[in-house]
């Protein structure tokens, strides 16, 4: 319980994807600086996807380089594909998420390959890495783990085969995502428990939006059933367009509040996190933003507690 938790925050991937507008890289620079100057140490810079799908993320290679310029921070990118794995390796980036869905039906929506496709994807994509040298991570996200739009339940043992399966394929890590909101505490305590008996320490992080106001609970029990790592969000934006309305990521400074109100440390700077809050802000003007933290600030007792 006293191990720090880490987070990533992955607003100038999965927040910038599900916005229509190009921020200028001149401002995603400035917004990669602001969340390293605020503590973070992990931030998911982008996506290597083709940019006719995605021009928001067109610039992913030069936030990458940016990233490795500043002391002790991995820079981690989504790659759909064995072609984005090669510019991901291309990069220099020191980890790529590859998304799988445990939703059959979202799997085909949103990667056109059927999970045991996606599965075989990431064995090719484990060899190119190997023959290329690299040291850079694979790390599968499992979207849908805990239900799904399209498809409705999702079975907790096809979840279970999929994590063996992408293990034996060669991913270094894997996580679980409630990519829908659907999830609730119990539900988050009772997978992770299990998956950890399948994946073991390489069941590394937890990614949950609050679509449906159980996204801090989520966490929590993530938390309690072993994960230290989460993805977050500044702003609490993001979504998925599988999702509607979904309401976007848990935010970066409610879940830093919430260790913190614990005295479990992330190492995060709450004036700068709330900084850069009010700047996203403004370069998102028009665009909601999520979360609660912001509204109140923080409690006169939090220094008591940390």
């Amino acid at each position: 319980m006293d191990k720090p938790v880490t987070l990533r925050d992955v607003g100038l991937r999965d927040g910038l994807q599900s916005i229509a507008r190009t921020v200028p890289t001149a401002q995603k620079l400035e917004w990669l600086r602001a969340l390293h100057g605020a503590g973070l140490r992990e931030i998911e810079v982008g996506s290597f996807v083709p940019a006719r799908l995605l021009p928001q993320l067109a610039d992913t290679a030069e936030l990458v380089a940016a990233a490795k310029s500043l002391p002790g921070l991995t820079a981690s990118v989504l790659v759909p594909n064995l072609k984005g794995a090669q510019a991901a390796l291309d990069s220099g980036a020191a980890l790529m998420l590859l998304p799988l869905s445990a939703s059959h039906a979202h799997s085909l929506a949103n990667l056109r390959k059927t999970p045991d496709e996606a599965v075989a994807e990431v064995g090719r994509i484990r060899a190119l890495r190997d023959a290329a040298g690299s040291r850079c991570l694979i790390e599968v996200g499992f979207s849908t783990a805990f239900g799904c739009t399209i498809q409705g339940r999702v079975d907790p043992a096809e979840v279970l085969r999929l994590l063996a399966a992408v293990l034996d394929a060669g991913a270094d890590r894997v996580g679980l995502a409630d990519t829908v909101g659907y999830a609730d505490p119990l539900q988050v305590s009772r997978l992770f428990e299990r998956s950890f008996a399948v994946a073991g320490d390489r069941l590394s992080c937890g990614h949950f939006h609050d679509t449906r106001g159980l996204g801090l609970a989520n966490v929590y029990a993530a938390w309690q059933a072993g994960i230290r790592r989460f993805d977050a969000c500044s702003g609490g934006i993001g979504g998925c367009p599988h999702a509607p309305g979904a309401s976007g990521n848990v935010a970066t400074e409610d879940v830093a509040y919430l260790f913190a109100s614990m005295g479990v440390a992330t190492g995060l700077d709450f004036d700068a996190l709330m900084a850069l809050r009010r700047q996203v802000g403004q370069w998102l003007e028009g665009e909601p933003l999520h979360g609660s933290i912001w509204r109140a600030g923080l409690p006169r007792t939090l220094k008591e507690l940390a």
